[in-house]
């Protein structure tokens, strides 16, 4: 059965995608967990936080730095990544757009 769209895409509906679909890996969450922990991290210190070998949590880094949930900046041999707080405010914002269930019409979704 196909779906009559009933109304088009926002821009904020891309650019919540576009975050929702950057933290869409549990080791991506727990990194924010742990940054917005820290005023601060070392890329070796969130590896110890994660069971996750350091090729596997750069590439997490990598997405979340794209997305600009984090920032990441080089100090000597080691990146030194922290958290965007604008961006997880922008993100909280972005998610208060949605309605609630209770602002919803009442559906009765039956199975055959």
């Amino acid at each position: 059965m196909w779906l009559r769209r009933t109304t088009r895409p926002t821009s904020t509906d891309g650019e919540l995608a576009r975050l929702a679909k950057a933290l869409g890996h549990p080791a991506r969450v727990r990194i924010i967990r742990h940054l917005t922990k820290r005023t601060s991290c070392m890329c070796g210190d969130i590896v110890k936080e994660l069971p996750l070998a350091q090729s596997t949590v750069s590439q997490h880094l990598k997405v979340l730095k794209k997305a600009g949930l984090i920032t990441g900046e080089i100090d000597g041999p080691c990146v030194c990544y922290c958290i965007e707080p604008a961006m997880l405010v922008r993100l909280k914002t972005l998610i208060a757009t949605l309605p609630s269930p209770s602002s919803s019409p009442k559906q009765v979704c039956q199975s055959k």
